[in-house]
C-alpha cells in the first residue's frame, strides 16, 4: 500500500517538494493563474519553508513547456562568479579549497529567473505570487522533521552566524519539530519587492516587474548583501548583482525508442548535470530491461555500472558551456551510448570510477579524485516543483541552497547563493573557477513527452543521488507500468564511486547504497561482484524526494505522485 494516495485531476495539479509550499501553487491555480505563475509560487515558497535546503537568493533551474507556442525552454537560474574572482587565490591560499562562507558565494539568481518567467510566460503580478511565502516568513510555521534534522546537525555553523542563529537557534538551542520558525526579515525583503512593484504599477505590468526585480539585483537587497560583502572579505558587488541576468536557453533532448513507445526526454544543458541522465539513458537505450526483472541483481548491477559511466563523463566533460567545449551530441548519441554500455562486465563490478569515454579532438578534464572519504555532513540541499494546468502548460523546477553553507546575511533574511561549492580550486577543470564563470549545478530538472499522447514533468533534490532517483523513478513509470506515486515509492539505490560534486568533493570507492526493502539476496549479490554495499534505512530521504506528475494527453487525466521520503505532497482537481 502507498504511504501516500496517488492523486488524479482532469484540471490542473501541482506536486512540490514541501505541503506549504503545493498549497501555494494550488492557491494560484484556483486564483485563475497558470502553471507558470503557480510554479513560480511554490518555488519562492520553498525558500521559506525549507530554508535548510532552497534559498529565495539561491538557484532556481526551470525547464518549461509552453503550450501555445509547442517550445520547451530551460531558464538558467544560476548565477555566477563575481568578477573580483581568482582561481590562484583559492589554490595558493585555500590550498586548493573552497571554504565554507562568502569564499563561495556566486550571484543570486533565483529572484531574476522567477521574475523573468512571469513576464514572458505568466499572468500574475510578483505580488500576487509571492504573498504566501511572504506569510510563511513573516508569520511562521511549524518545523518539520527532516528541517529540525538540519537545524540540530548543523547548529554549529547556525551559531557562528548571528543573523542566522537568530533565526534557527533562537533560545541558543536548535529549534525543534513541530516549534514555530519566524524569519522576520525575509518576509520584509519580499515585502519590499511587492512594494516596489506596486509602486510602478501604472507604467504597466512589464516594468511593474522589472521593479521587484530591481529591488533586489540594484535597490536595499543588493546594496545590504554588497555591504556585508565589503566588510567581510567577501567578493560580491553593486555591479555583479546589476548586471546579473538568467538566460532562456534551449534544453537538451534525446528521443528514445528502447523503452517502448518513442518519448522524448528533455534535461537542462550542461551547466547543470541534466545531460547526465540522458546519458545514462542512451547508455541503457536498446537493453532488455525487463528480462532481467524488477529490481533483480543483474537490473541493479547493470544500471549501477551505466550510472558510473554517465558520472565518470560528468566529471570529465560537464562544465559551463560558456567556458568549455562540452560535446554534448556525442554524449548523448545512441553509437556513443552502446560503446560504453560494452564497457560494462555485468559479472562484475567497476572498483573505481571508469575512466571517461575518449571523444576524437576532446580532451577530457584532470581527474581530481580525493582519496578522502565524502564528510559526514553530506550536501543533500534542493527541493522540486511540477505544475501542469488546464492548457497543457508546463512548469518543473528544481530550486536550491540551503542556509548552513552561507550566512543569512542581516537584515535581508536571505543566505545568498552558495553555489560556488560545486567548482573544483583545479586547474583545467571543466568546472574550475573562473570569473563570470557558473558553477556545473547538480539541480536537473526534466520533463519527458509523448506529444499528443503524454507530458511528464519530474524532479528531486539530492545532490549526485538527483539523476539515479530520477533514472529509476522514470523507468518505473515507462518500463514497469507503475503509476507515479507507487513508482516513487518503491525501492532505491545509488552509486557514490565518483567525486562528489560538493566541496571538498569526497570520493567514496565502490560504494553502493541500497535501500533496506530491497531483497537481501539482491544485496548479498552485489557484494558478491564487487560493489561495496551499505544498507540505507527504509525510506530514506538521503536516495532522493522524487516529484512528478504523469498527465495523459488522450484522457485528460492526471496522476501525481510525491515522495514520502520528505514533506512533498501533490493536490490537483
Amino acid at each position: 500500500m502507498s504511504l501516500q494516495p496517488t492523486i488524479k485531476a482532469n484540471h490542473y495539479m501541482i506536486s512540490a517538494g514541501h505541503y506549504l509550499a503545493t498549497e501555494a501553487g494550488y492557491k494560484i491555480l484556483e486564483a485563475g493563474g497558470n502553471a507558470f505563475d503557480a510554479g513560480v509560487a511554490a518555488d519562492i515558497a520553498l525558500g521559506v519553508v525549507q530554508p535548510d535546503l532552497v534559498q529565495v537568493a539561491g538557484v532556481a533551474p526551470i525547464i518549461l513547456y509552453h503550450a501555445e507556442s509547442g517550445e520547451v525552454v530551460t531558464v538558467s537560474g544560476l548565477g555566477w562568479w563575481p568578477k573580483a574572482t581568482n582561481l590562484k587565490k583559492y589554490i595558493n591560499e585555500y590550498g586548493g579549497k573552497i571554504p565554507v562562507g562568502l569564499a563561495r558565494a556566486v550571484v543570486p539568481a533565483a529572484p531574476d529567473a522567477w521574475i523573468k518567467v512571469l513576464a514572458k510566460y505568466g499572468t500574475m503580478s510578483f505580488g500576487d505570487v509571492a504573498t504566501s511565502a511572504m506569510r510563511y516568513a513573516r508569520d511562521g510555521f511549524s518545523i518539520h522533521p527532516l528541517l529540525a534534522e538540519n537545524i540540530d546537525t548543523h547548529q554549529d555553523r547556525y551559531q557562528s552566524w548571528p543573523a542566522s542563529a537568530e533565526v534557527f537557534l533562537p533560545e541558543g538551542r536548535p529549534l525543534k519539530t513541530g516549534e514555530l520558525v519566524v524569519q522576520r526579515d525575509l518576509g520584509r525583503s519580499l515585502q519590499y519587492m511587492i512594494d516596489e512593484e506596486k509602486a510602478a504599477a501604472g507604467k504597466g505590468r512589464d516594468a511593474a516587474l522589472e521593479a521587484a526585480r530591481a529591488a533586489f539585483y540594484k535597490g536595499d537587497i543588493a546594496k545590504t548583501i554588497t555591504d556585508y560583502h565589503a566588510a567581510n572579505g567577501g567578493m560580491l558587488s553593486m555591479e555583479d548583482m546589476a548586471e546579473y541576468a538568467s538566460a532562456f536557453e534551449a534544453p537538451v533532448c534525446r528521443t528514445y525508442t528502447g523503452f517502448g513507445e518513442p518519448i522524448d526526454v528533455y534535461g537542462c544543458g550542461p551547466w547543470c548535470q541534466g545531460p547526465t541522465m540522458l546519458e545514462m539513458m542512451s547508455i541503457i537505450e536498446g537493453v532488455d530491461l525487463k528480462s532481467m526483472g524488477y529490481n533483480s541483481s543483474d537490473y541493479v548491477h547493470f544500471l549501477t555500472e551505466a550510472m558510473k559511466l554517465a558520472f565518470a563523463d560528468r566529471e570529465a566533460y560537464i562544465g559551463d558551456p560558456r567556458f568549455v567545449d562540452v560535446p554534448i551530441d556525442t554524449l548523448l548519441s545512441a553509437e556513443y551510448g552502446r560503446r560504453r554500455r560494452g564497457e560494462i562486465d555485468m559479472a562484475k563490478a567497476c572498483p573505481d570510477m571508469p575512466a571517461p569515454g575518449q571523444i576524437p579532438g576532446v580532451g577530457a578534464g584532470p581527474a581530481s579524485t580525493s582519496a578522502a572519504a565524502a564528510p559526514s555532513r553530506m550536501a543533500l540541499d534542493t527541493s522540486y516543483v511540477a505544475v501542469v494546468d488546464k492548457t497543457g502548460n508546463i512548469f518543473s523546477a528544481t530550486p536550491s541552497d540551503g542556509s548552513y553553507g552561507m550566512p543569512i546575511i542581516p537584515g535581508t533574511g536571505m543566505s545568498p547563493s552558495s553555489r560556488g561549492s560545486q567548482n573544483w580550486a583545479v586547474e583545467g577543470h571543466p568546472s574550475s573557477i573562473a570569473p563570470g564563470k557558473r558553477p556545473r549545478l547538480t539541480p536537473a530538472p526534466a520533463l519527458a513527452m509523448r506529444k499528443g499522447k503524454l507530458s511528464l514533468p519530474f524532479g528531486t533534490p539530492g545532490g549526485d543521488v538527483q539523476a539515479q532517483a530520477m533514472l529509476q523513478v522514470f523507468l518505473n513509470m515507462e518500463i514497469w507500468g507503475m503509476e507515479a506515486q507507487d513508482a516513487i515509492e518503491a525501492p532505491r539505490f545509488s552509486t557514490f564511486s565518483f567525486p562528489n560534486s560538493f566541496e571538498p568533493h569526497g570520493y567514496e570507492k565502490n560504494i553502493l547504497r541500497i535501500e533496506g526493502r530491497m531483497d537481501e539476496s539482491v544485496m548479498e549479490e552485489m557484494g558478491a561482484r564487487g560493489h561495496n554495499v551499505e544498507r540505507w534505512p527504509n525510506m530514506t530521504w538521503k536516495a532522493g524526494s522524487v516529484c512528478a506528475i504523469q498527465s495523459d494527453l488522450e484522457t485528460g487525466i492526471m496522476t501525481g505522485g510525491a515522495d514520502a521520503r520528505r514533506a512533498s505532497r501533490v493536490m490537483g482537481w
